[in-house]
C-alpha cells in the first residue's frame, strides 16, 4: 500500500489568491491482478487465458469534531471507473454514504451473501444471465447506517431516479436513464449476532421504486410500483458457515406476456480447512415468471470451489453447471463449465 500526503490549494478572484498548508489526512492506493482460464463445454470460447487488473484509492481525513471522513475510488481493468463512496462517520448517530457503487448500498449488497470459497455460483464465467435484485444500489444514491447494536444495524437508502445511472456533480441523469422509474428507497435490517457465536446472522431487506406511467404505451400497464425484497441466514459454527435466502423482484407489469416477477433461492456451504485453504458448495436457482399461460422460466446453477491463500496471492477454482442460462429451456441453455483463477492483491 502506498500513501501520499494531501494538501489543500484555494484560489479567490484571480489575483487575490490564499494558500492552505493544512494536512488534510491521506491517500492510500491498493490494486490487484487476476489471470484466468476459462473452460464452457457447448461454447466456442475462443483463447481460454485472460486476465485484469484494478486500482482503488482512497482518500481519508478527520474533522475538528472527531468524525472521520473517508473518499474511495475505484478503477477496473484497463483504468475504466467502477465505483466511488463518499463516507461521513456521524460516531454515535451512524454513517451517511453517497455511493455509486455497483449494487452496493440497500438490499443491492444482499443481492447473494451466501458463503462461499470464491465466487458466488452464478459469477464463475459462464454466464447464467440472471436478474438480481439491486433496489436503488445501481443508481446514485445516499444512505444512512445506524451504529451497530448488539452487532445489529438498520439501513436505508435513497435515489432521487433510480434508473441505474451513476450521475456526474452538477448534473442529473435525464431522460436518457429511462423514465419508468421514479424515486426509490431501500431499507435493510441486518440482525447480525455477534456477541452470541450460536446465533445466526439474518437479514431482511425491502425496495420500492415509483414508476411513471407517463410515457409510453407499455407504461400505462402498470399494477403497482416496483418492489423487491430480501431475506436470509448464515449459521457458523467452528469452521463451517451455511446459509440460505430469498429474493424476488415484482415489476408490477399487467400485459400479457410481459414478466410478472424474478425470483431468487440460493444456499451454500463452506469449509475453513485452515487459515489457507477453503472448499464450498453453493446453488442458485432463478425464477422468471411471466403473465399468461407458459410463465415459468428457471436457471439452476451448482458450483464447487476451491480457495487457497499464501499470503497476497490466491488460486481459486470453480467447477459449474448451468440448466436453463438466461432463462433459455432446454440444451440451449445448458453449460458446464471450469473456471482457474490466479489472484495478486497489493
Amino acid at each position: 500500500m502506498h500513501k501520499f500526503s494531501k494538501y489543500g490549494l484555494s484560489a479567490l478572484c484571480g489575483s487575490l489568491a490564499a494558500v492552505s498548508a493544512v494536512n488534510a489526512g491521506e491517500l492510500s492506493v491498493t490494486g490487484s491482478a487476476k489471470a484466468t482460464w476459462t473452460s464452457i463445454s457447448s461454447d466456442l470460447t475462443g483463447n481460454p487465458l485472460g486476465m485484469a487488473s484494478a486500482i482503488t484509492f482512497k482518500g481519508s481525513g478527520e474533522l475538528d469534531g472527531g468524525q472521520d471522513f473517508s473518499v474511495t475510488i475505484a478503477n477496473n481493468d484497463k483504468s475504466a471507473y467502477s465505483s466511488a463512496n463518499i463516507t461521513l462517520n456521524l460516531n454515535s448517530l451512524g454513517t451517511i454514504i453517497v455511493s455509486q457503487a455497483e449494487g452496493g448500498q440497500g438490499i443491492g449488497g444482499y443481492d447473494d451473501n451466501m458463503p462461499r470459497a470464491f465466487e458466488e455460483a452464478w459469477d464463475t464465467g459462464i454466464g447464467a444471465g440472471l436478474d438480481l435484485q439491486k433496489g436503488v444500489g445501481s443508481s446514485t444514491n445516499i444512505g444512512w447506517t445506524t451504529p451497530k447494536i448488539l452487532g445489529s444495524t438498520v439501513q436505508v437508502a435513497f435515489a432521487g431516479k433510480n434508473d441505474g445511472v451513476q450521475v456526474n456533480d452538477k448534473a442529473g441523469s435525464g431522460a436518457a436513464g429511462g423514465s419508468r422509474f421514479e424515486e426509490g428507497y431501500d431499507v435493510v435490517l441486518d440482525l447480525n449476532q455477534d456477541y452470541a457465536f450460536y446465533m445466526p446472522n439474518v437479514f431482511i431487506g425491502y425496495s420500492e421504486t415509483k414508476q411513471g406511467k407517463h410515457n409510453g404505451a407499455a407504461n400505462k400497464q402498470l399494477r403497482h410500483e416496483h418492489e423487491e425484497g430480501v431475506i436470509g441466514a448464515v449459521f457458523s459454527i467452528g469452521p463451517v458457515q451455511a446459509g440460505l435466502q430469498k429474493s424476488i423482484e415484482h415489476l408490477g407489469n399487467e400485459a400479457t406476456g410481459t414478466t410478472e416477477y424474478y425470483g431468487n433461492i440460493s444456499w451454500g456451504v463452506s469449509f475453513n480447512v485452515n487459515d489457507d485453504l477453503s472448499v464450498s458448495y453453493g446453488e442458485h436457482t432463478g425464477k422468471k415468471s411471466l403473465i399468461g399461460p407458459g410463465d415459468q422460466q428457471d436457471v439452476v446453477t451448482q458450483s464447487f470451489q476451491v480457495a487457497y491463500t499464501m499470503g497476497g496471492l490466491s488460486i481459486n477454482y470453480a467447477d459449474t453447471s448451468i440448466d436453463n442460462a438466461v432463462y433459455v429451456q432446454g440444451s440451449a441453455g445448458d453449460k458446464d463449465g471450469q473456471l482457474l483463477a490466479l489472484s495478486l492483491a497489493f
